[in-house]
């Protein structure tokens, strides 16, 4: 289903709802007032008790009061009953929200991240229950696939700063309550039993959870635990060039041969832009978690309680990749076509190889935090409340991760004097300019290499980049021949990842009648460690590198043995909707079988092996206190709430990693393009201190205009502090081709980004579980942390094609840019009186004064990322024990990042994603008391999700991840 149709759907349903709301009011006056039948309620004996609505409409109501009664501009989510949060993930939630929109994983389509107002995880501060968590990323974001929502109880969104919870949250801070045995007294059960199906995998896996909770001694203890077991399978179906490389071309490239008089300097001067790889992946993942909490709360008396608990959440993805791809090199590319941007539109290329690759992957997420809270009363008007926690999380603990990658083809160009294709690698005569021509050029001759090339047919969100003139030598009949496949490179880099967070906070209230005055302070310290394994540290990288025999080349085993071989898997239809060629099929086998074939030759290892570039330990400690004031005044007949506030925070930042240089660089005889480090520089520890301190000033405003209509204003400074990967002192190399030396380098004295920020809003509440709110806001900030590419050398190496001093493409980070954020919130929720019917709408409206310019390649172009208009409808029905809820979620094309994969010639290339709309629905029914069924729908209109470079006919990724269903059952005491 085309997303343009559905996008306009969605925002002129959101928008006709809106402007509707002028008129809703004195619609709602003549409605009589909402009460709750027997079925939608629970109701208590004791006279005088208040209805409780439970269900859709009870969680409506509860986000409703939270929103209203906050100081700041804040939007939650709730559950609906024990055990029941609205959504599956805890990202698909919060995107129901104004202004919040979600950042899915490529392979699983499941929601990650959030993006709040236009800003990512990583400036997004996720707590639970007050207390930071852990991520063993090396980013500040969480993954919100690694957390269960069976049992969440509310999700609260700052998107203005609490003092207290903290300031380092340019986008927002993100508190998740969790159940505690104090909630309710008494003895609570809930049970789910649940079967999901991912419609591409056509698997039914199950998940379950368990929740118990009980108070005793006469209600003064309870203990509460909970486990929770989710399984889900998905087959996903991508298409991908990794980058889009900028690049000058030779005149002679547009015809399909080039003489040695073409090769002057001076003729290579035709800008644009070429895609160096293109493929294609079916990725199957086996998604595991297993989550699980204990929490003890102790009243030793009306004035104390002690609050000790204890979460656990372990996450394994198991992946099995399958794909094909093809390596472009741009001084190599004939017939070459480009449209009036310098795009790159089709193009062959002599003897280009085709490569087979799988991997079989798995890597395990593993957190766990535990805390005591103690809470005390000391008099009416003074209390105080002292919290300490621990959080560790770890990416494969015990190392025990793996990514068995290999890849296996046939193809590729030989060295050869009488060869039929003329390229570069040449050498000029002592003294040579500009227009000097060289003296001889390299030449080349292919066995099995094809002159495949891609065409691009139209824009990213419609087309798939079309490859052609596949197969041996050009016979697409024999694009999977096993017979003249050989083995090529071997991958895999197992990650090993460990974050710990120790936190104490130490707070202290004093509320009178006239004033309320909020006082803490808080120690927080983060350790940060990472390291990986490389195949190019111990050559096992092109080890076996060559294809072989049958492609006239040698060091490689070919053909290989029959057993590696599970069958292919067809690429039509692969992604649904859109238009252009793929190579027929793709080819599943047994990474782990090759390796065992190689090895057998005696040739060496194909382990990778642990490398030292890799290692970056970051410590990071924050001191913070803070003081907040509320009061209440009137201005004449309107009550006015005033919470004014101020945090400081000071940060000292130790980050250490093991430096080394390249000495020499040397080609690799089985891979003609590919260029390895001879030797390196001896290792040597550096380190580096730095520390930075900031006052953050809040202050909310509030006025009740009347007992229905407040006005809000709202300003603050914020912070977010860069992501700890790019807090390296090193540079490290990347992948080393011809034409293409990567290298990345951190900085330590990088500084936090800044934000003033300013709120204006209007809010009015019409009616029982009914409400209109607009909200404006605007975002200064400085100090924004960008990816700079800069052209160096490294101590000084020699290029081995050229000859010359190796040019390295750096991509290193420095702070830099200022820019503004502008962008307005429109939010309308409303139940029809008794019907059971209701929706809630909602847009974000957002926009910069630092948008990409796509004609800048000085290496130096800025923008800011994430910002996309957004829109939700949600309608639901809730009475007589069934619920209904169908969603729809709209977000517009948006700058993701800046730097893609591959390239960087230019600068660090874009990243956009097109515009997105997806149809998600949910029911249930009650059966009995404490018994319901339920179901849900995830991407019924089977959306996909695709991302381009610099312009829209770039395209990058594009992902085909199917619908997931799940259904099950409930039981509730």
């Amino acid at each position: 289903m085309r997303t343009s149709i559905n996008s306009r759907f969605l925002l002129g349903g959101a928008s006709g709802a809106i402007a509707l709301a002028i008129a809703m009011p004195a619609v709602a006056q003549q409605a009589p007032a909402e009460s709750a039948s027997p079925a939608d309620a629970e109701v208590s004996n004791e006279p005088g008790s208040e209805i409780i609505v439970t269900g859709i409409r009870g969680s409506l109501q509860r986000n409703m009061e939270i929103k209203r009664s906050a100081s700041g501009v804040v939007d939650a989510i709730s559950a609906e009953d024990i055990g029941k949060f609205p959504d599956a993930n805890v990202a698909d939630a919060l995107q129901r929200l104004p202004g919040i929109s979600i950042q899915r994983s490529g392979a699983r389509g499941e929601a990650n991240g959030v993006t709040v107002r236009g800003f990512g995880g990583d400036f997004n501060d996720t707590q639970f229950d007050g207390r930071h968590l852990s991520t063993a990323s090396g980013n500040r974001a969480v993954d919100f696939t690694t957390i269960g929502s069976d049992f969440v109880q509310n999700i609260s969104v700052y998107k203005t700063p609490d003092v207290e919870l903290g300031n380092s949250a340019i986008g927002a801070t993100i508190n998740v309550a969790l159940p505690k045995p104090f909630d309710s007294n008494g003895t609570k059960l809930a049970l789910k039993a649940s079967g999901s199906v991912q419609d591409r995998s056509g698997r039914v896996v199950p998940s379950g959870a368990a929740l118990a909770s009980t108070t005793f001694a006469d209600d003064t203890m309870g203990i509460l635990a909970y486990v929770a077991y989710k399984r889900s399978d998905t087959t996903s179906n991508q298409v991908f060039i990794p980058g889009w490389i900028g690049n000058y071309f030779y005149q002679c490239q547009s015809q399909p041969a080039c003489q040695t008089s073409d090769f002057t300097p001076a003729k290579k001067n035709v800008l644009g832009w070429f895609p160096q790889q293109l493929g294609a992946n079916q990725v199957n993942t086996k998604d595991e978690r297993i989550d699980g909490r204990l929490a003890y709360q102790w009243r030793p008396s009306d004035k104390v309680l002690v609050t000790l608990d204890g979460n656990f959440t372990r996450q394994t993805l198991h992946t099995a990749t399958y794909g094909y791809g093809a390596w472009f090199n741009g001084d190599d590319l004939r017939n070459v076509k480009q449209d009036s941007n310098g795009t790159v539109v089709d193009f062959n290329q002599f003897g280009t190889p085709m490569d087979f690759n799988a991997n079989l992957a798995r890597d395990i997420n593993q957190t766990y935090m535990v805390g005591g809270n103690l809470k005390w009363e000391a008099t009416d008007e003074l209390s105080f409340d002292v919290d300490a926690s621990l959080s560790r999380s770890v990416l494969n603990p015990g190392k025990n991760g793996y990514a068995n990658a290999m890849d296996i083809g046939y193809g590729g160009t030989n060295a050869d004097p009488n060869g039929g294709f003329l390229s570069t690698g040449c050498t000029y005569p002592a003294g040579a300019g500009p227009t000097t021509p060289p003296t001889s050029c390299t030449r080349y001759s292919t066995v099995l290499g094809a002159n495949t090339g891609v065409t691009i047919g139209g824009p990213s969100s419609g087309y798939l980049p079309s490859i052609h003139d596949v197969g041996p030598n050009g016979n697409v009949g024999k694009f999977t021949d096993p017979s003249l496949i050989g083995s090529h490179v071997i991958a895999g880099f197992p990650n090993y990842y460990t974050d710990l967070v120790k936190q104490i906070k130490i707070s202290g209230k004093y509320e009178s009648d006239a004033i309320k005055i909020h006082f803490g302070a808080s120690y927080q310290e983060n350790k940060f460690h990472k390291e990986n394994q490389s195949p190019f540290v111990n050559g096992t990288f092109f080890r076996y590198g060559g294809y072989g025999a049958p492609s006239g080349r040698t060091g490689a085993v070919a053909p290989l043995p029959s057993s590696i071989y599970q069958g292919t898997i067809s690429t039509a239809n692969f992604i649904p909707g859109y238009k252009g060629n793929l190579a027929p099929a793709i080819i599943a086998y047994d990474p782990v079988a090759v390796y065992r074939a190689l090895e057998a030759t005696g040739g060496g290892t194909t382990a990778p092996a642990f490398d030292p570039a890799s290692v970056l330990n970051v410590r990071e400690r924050t001191f913070a206190g803070y003081l907040r004031i509320n009061f209440d005044s009137m201005v004449g007949n309107m009550p006015i709430h005033i919470s004014a506030g101020v945090r400081d925070e000071y940060t000292k930042l130790t980050s250490g990693a093991i430096g080394r240089n390249p000495v020499t660089l040397v080609t690799v005889p089985t891979d003609p393009t590919l260029i390895s480090v001879g030797s390196y520089t001896p290792d040597q520890l550096i380190t580096r201190e730095t520390s930075y301190n900031y006052v953050l000033p809040s202050l909310d405003v509030k006025l009740e205009v009347t007992p229905k209509l407040q006005l809000r204003f709202d300003a603050s400074r914020t912070l977010t502090r860069p992501v700890l990967n790019d807090l390296s002192p090193t540079i490290t190399l990347g992948t080393l081709r011809k034409g293409s030396l990567a290298a990345s380098g951190g900085n330590a004295n990088l500084k936090p980004y800044l934000a003033d920020n300013l709120d204006l809003g209007a809010e009015y509440y019409y009616g029982s579980n009914s409400y209109f709110a607009v909200n404006g806001f605007m975002k200064f900030i400085s100090n924004f942390i960008v990816g700079g590419v800069r052209t160096q050398t490294i101590n000084g190496v020699t290029d081995p094609f050229t000859g010359q001093a190796a040019q390295f493409q750096v991509n290193g980070k420095v702070n830099g840019p200022e820019g503004v954020v502008r962008g307005v919130e429109i939010a309308w929720q409303h139940v029809f009186g008794e019907t059971g019917f209701g929706f809630n709408a909602n847009a974000t409206l957002v926009s910069t004064n630092r948008t990409f310019d796509t004609s800048d390649i000085s290496g130096s172009a800025f923008a800011i990322t994430g910002l996309a208009n957004s829109a939700n409808l949600i309608a639901f029905y809730d009475k007589n024990g069934l619920e209904v809820r169908l969603a729809g979620n709209w977000r517009d094309k948006y700058l993701l990042s800046l730097g893609q994969t591959q390239g960087g010639t230019f600068g660090a290339e874009p990243v956009n994603v097109n515009r997105q709309f997806q149809i998600d629905a949910s029911a249930s029914y009650q059966l009995t008391k404490q018994v319901s069924v339920f179901f849900e729908g995830t991407n019924l209109n089977n959306s996909t999700y695709s991302t381009y470079g610099r312009f829209s006919n770039m395209p990058l990724d594009t992902w085909s991840y199917g619908r997931r269903f799940v259904f099950g059952a409930r039981f509730n005491y």
